[in-house]
């Protein structure tokens, strides 16, 4: 689909200028505590800055970008009717992107777009997986990323955001106590959906700072070595 919005500086950086990006920044806005809510806008500059960088990104759908990474921690509110008790937060914000999509998007959000929006969401915190996904997926992980910790400003192979650009988003969006205020929501998950955590990142922080919080001592690698079809039938 060719599309190409009119575009707003922010934090000297040409971000799309739509409605969709406004509604969408308002949804976080409203949901989000201001520290994720920065969060996700520097989220959003951050991946602009390396993804107009790389080759491979440039002719990315800048607006699915914008959104994405605006709503891709969506799900760490703290209370909406969009919050399951049963998903990884990951999918009840993916979940929610979608369906904000249909409901404000217009005819010009098909269905690739929408399930692009929804795989850059869900994926967020998969590395492994979401670098090799569609432009716009690997844009938006990269910009998650790149707001956590300082670049190596004397790297350039491997900072694709200078020191100068860097100081702008941060005097821009400032932090908020970002570290903490995403401590504090993912304990939040320990706490109200415990086995939502389990196989990922948030369950570390599960152990570490929640009273009582305990993986379950069975994981991946039990459930497979529990397999003894092959024993029973004789065979290796």
């Amino acid at each position: 689909m060719s599309f190409s919005p009119s575009t707003q500086l922010f934090a000297k950086i040409n971000i799309p200028s739509t409605p969709i990006i406004a509604k969408a920044m308002s949804l976080a806005q409203t949901n989000l505590t201001p520290a994720l809510y920065n969060h996700s806008r520097r989220a959003m500059l951050f991946g602009f800055i390396i993804a107009d960088k790389k080759p491979a990104l440039r002719a990315r759908d800048r607006e699915v970008h914008a959104v994405a990474a605006i709503l891709h921690d969506i799900g760490l509110a703290a209370s909406a009717n969009f919050i399951s008790g049963d998903r990884r937060f990951e999918v009840d914000g993916a979940e929610c992107a979608r369906d904000f999509l249909k409901t404000e998007g217009g005819k010009e959000w098909d269905e690739r777009r929408c399930q692009v929006v929804w795989d850059a969401i869900a994926l967020h915190m998969c590395d492994s997986i979401a670098l090799h996904k569609e432009p716009e997926v690997v844009a938006t992980l990269h910009g998650v990323n790149a707001d956590f910790g300082t670049p190596d400003f004397d790297d350039q192979e491997k900072s694709l955001v200078t020191r100068e650009e860097y100081d702008e988003v941060l005097t821009e969006v400032p932090r908020l106590g970002m570290k903490e205020g995403m401590r504090n929501a993912f304990c939040r998950l320990c706490q109200t959906k415990a086995a939502t955590t389990w196989d990922n990142l948030v369950g570390r922080f599960g152990v570490k700072y929640v009273d009582g919080f305990k993986l379950p001592e069975k994981g991946s690698l039990e459930f497979v070595e529990a397999d003894t079809l092959e024993e029973r039938n004789g065979t290796s």
